[in-house]
């Protein structure tokens, strides 16, 4: 194997990161007051990022034992937390010493614990903790990163998610119904912020592809009373699509068509269509074919309305190229691609006057708009 050093060219910044990674360098700028501060700065950041798989696991035995809903009535003792949780005491306290460090709870000069802020808005995310439940596969495929960087054949995260592999008729109905309530959860976040950055005011008929059992398309209905809808997904997600329009009262204005967008057509009759978190699940020969099939389905001036989490492209962004890059890598399909390589996918497919609305939380999602021209 080569020498990387003698590969990689030499810039003009690059005498002054040689001189920082010198150990003596920061002993001196740890002392120097110029320059103290910037080396604190520095120091603290990364033991954040070193740390921060702690941090994650720390949440996860937080949610698994409910302690924040445990401590929802007021201060409780790590005693009692202890004897409800089946916790040694001394574990426990320091439990909650981490999830307090945190800000997940709050430490009373009793020696009590009680809910905070930031712990009570988590309980007030929809889906949230489920989704860090989901997060134990995750996990165990990142416990050995570089073997998931080499390309493992199997991952536990693929097993969860079976319908990006194109299983159309495989799927047990158990399975399609445990990704498929987690997907719903999420995408009501999705949803607030899409209908932040796009309006469907102008729009007659809007057709949701992939869309799982209808959460995304249920909240642009409810925003827009008038609004025709249509949903096209795989057919053991379609019956809880439908118990969930019905429940809203929504029925008579959905449509539910069950099939695969790899296999089947897309229905015709809508001017605007929705790809909500699709994309960033499949490869781009796919995501290339799916466009080609929007593109045919729509009317000339008809829209496309992409959202999903993306990478930042020449600004690197820390939840779509940290979190969801791996997470799509786990899944062993797709990619989180920037607002930039999805607009030239839409321009390759034909479509026209592509936007890239700024986004409202980027960890949440963003948005790229197309037009099919007149």
């Amino acid at each position: 194997m080569s020498d990387i050093t003698q590969e990689v060219p030499e810039w003009r910044g690059g005498w002054l990161n040689r001189l920082v990674a010198r150990p003596g360098f920061q002993r001196w700028a740890s002392r120097f007051p110029l320059t103290r501060g910037q080396a604190r700065r520095d120091g603290a950041l990364l033991f954040d990022v070193v740390q921060g798989f702690v941090q994650s696991q720390v949440l996860m035995a937080v949610v698994e034992l409910d302690l924040l809903r445990r401590l929802r009535g007021g201060p409780v003792s790590p005693e009692m937390l202890g004897r409800a949780t089946g916790i040694a005491p001394e574990r426990m306290q320091v439990l909650l010493q981490a999830a307090a460090a945190l800000k997940l709870i709050k430490r009373k000069r009793s020696g009590t614990y009680m809910l905070a802020r930031k712990g009570a808005a988590l309980m007030g995310v929809p889906g949230l903790e489920a989704m860090i439940r989901h997060h134990r596969a995750f996990y165990a495929d990142l416990a050995d990163p570089v073997a998931l960087l080499r390309g493992p054949d199997e991952t536990e995260l693929s097993q969860f998610w079976p319908y990006v592999f194109g299983a159309k008729g495989d799927i047990d109905p158990g399975v399609a119904e445990t990704y498929s309530d987690l997907m719903a959860q999420s995408q009501l976040l999705v949803a607030e912020d899409t209908l932040r950055m796009v309006s469907f005011k102008d729009v007659r008929h809007l057709l949701d592809v992939g869309g799982g059992t209808g959460a995304f398309l249920e909240a642009v209905g409810r925003a827009h009373p008038d609004l025709r809808l249509s949903l096209f997904d795989l057919p053991q997600v379609v019956p809880g699509a439908t118990s969930r329009f019905e429940a809203s009262g929504m029925m008579d204005r959905v449509t539910l068509s069950p099939g695969s967008f790899r296999d089947d057509p897309l229905p015709e009759g809508a001017d605007a269509i929705s790809l909500i978190r699709v994309l960033y699940d499949h490869a781009d020969e796919t995501v290339a074919e799916l466009l080609a099939s929007v593109y045919a389905a729509l009317p000339a001036g008809g829209r496309l309305v992409i959202s999903e989490p993306m990478g930042g492209g020449a600004q690197p962004d820390r939840a779509g190229d940290v979190y969801f890059a791996f997470y799509t890598m786990a899944m062993q399909t797709g990619r989180t691609r920037s607002a930039e390589e999805i607009a030239a996918l839409c321009t390759g497919a034909g479509f026209a006057n592509i936007r890239c609305p700024r986004p409202a939380r980027n960890y949440v999602t963003r948005v790229v708009t197309a037009q099919k021209p007149s």
